[in-house]
């Protein structure tokens, strides 16, 4: 299976369903449509079992298929110990400052989700124009923002009752410091924020860009992004994003180092590629799952609303996405995806 095999399959896969679905459903926001929040909360709960949950469950098998070979007892101790040592140090965290906490996760979210889009634009879309470690840094930085900052702009109400209820489940659901993010003026900053990083990403890679079409790519799923994010109300559209575009993006990248999958991805069978990696995910994911019931009877207020209950999934993603991030900076690192030259899924080619 060539490089360009591997990369038009993945893109068809992973990358279509996402730019398909986003651009559905910002339309129908755009023309008046409206939602029950109970039903906003639908993408979220399938997340459970849908790419957003299981797309971390492979962490374990991801740092030695990296380097093409099979898991080891040390690589799999070596993620265990990673998850339940820094995972377990920042669920306690939200027992102690769930405010804090809910700020740092929103901060790793952040760059994560960057982190994410970075390898997406080079492994899968191939764009040219992104030269430079630093360049892409500012890029992951940009697009960070997206999911994670104009949902605070756009609908400042509905992004503090998730704020509220993630920390009203550790003690009073008030915000304190916090506060001033939701305050005109903190809305203002973080507008800034964003419009100055994707505006210099933007116009940087639009001079560094050999192929225009590649430049065009990266600014019409900005463009994209900034309508869905601005117009469909958060709680849908950050679930939306965590599984339809996010993760299976990351599924995606997983399936690219695993030569069975590859093999699969060959012959354009997509089912059973992606019956593969739920395979491999299934035993973490329901581990996860007996964790946020440990988290159930731990949590100083039970959830008893749906609402509540998404929080409490929300507390132990946070738990679970520190540990995920540093192996998809394991990733990065093998792949040289911050280097002049990255190796990655394909190499970019100019002209």
């Amino acid at each position: 299976m060539t490089d360009d095999t591997a990369r038009r399959s993945l893109v068809s896969l992973t990358v279509v369903p996402g730019w398909v679905v986003f651009a559905a459903v910002t339309v129908l926001f755009a023309t008046g449509l409206t939602l029950p929040l109970r039903y906003q909360f639908v993408p979220l709960v399938a997340s459970v079992l849908v790419f957003g949950l299981p797309h971390g469950a492979v962490d374990h098998l991801a740092p030695t298929r990296v380097r093409g070979q099979p898991p080891t007892r040390r690589s799999l101790a070596a993620v265990g110990l990673l998850y339940a040592v820094v995972g377990g140090c920042y669920a306690v965290a939200w027992f102690l400052a769930p405010v804090a906490s809910f700020a740092v996760f929103i901060l790793i979210t952040w760059l994560h989700w960057g982190q994410g889009e970075v390898h997406s634009l080079l492994a899968l879309l191939g764009v040219d124009h992104l030269e430079t470690p630093a360049q892409r840094a500012l890029t992951a930085l940009a697009r960070g923002t997206l999911p994670m900052l104009v949902p605070l702009v756009a609908f400042p109400g509905q992004y503090r009752l998730v704020a509220e209820t993630l920390v009203g489940l550790f003690t009073s659901p008030t915000l304190g410091w916090a506060d001033a993010a939701f305050t005109p003026r903190g809305r203002l900053v973080v507008g800034l924020v964003v419009v100055g990083l994707l505006g210099a990403s933007l116009v940087l890679g639009y001079h560094r860009a050999d192929r225009r079409r590649d430049w065009l790519v990266d600014a019409g799923e900005v463009g994209l992004l900034v309508a869905y994010f601005g117009l469909v109300p958060p709680v849908l559209a950050v679930g939306l994003y965590f599984t339809c575009w996010h993760a299976l993006r990351h599924v995606g990248r997983l399936l690219a180092i695993d030569p069975a999958a590859r093999s699969r991805l060959a012959d354009q069978e997509y089912g059973l590629a992606l019956a593969r990696f739920a395979r491999d995910a299934a035993p973490l994911t329901a581990a996860s799952l007996l964790f946020l019931a440990v988290f159930y009877w731990l949590v100083p207020v039970a959830p008893g609303t749906v609402s509540e209950w998404v929080g409490l999934y929300l507390v132990l993603i946070a738990a679970l996405t520190l540990p995920h991030v540093v192996v998809v900076f394991w990733l990065d690192r093998e792949q040289q995806v911050w280097s002049s030259r990255p190796a990655l899924l394909v190499e970019r080619r100019r002209g």
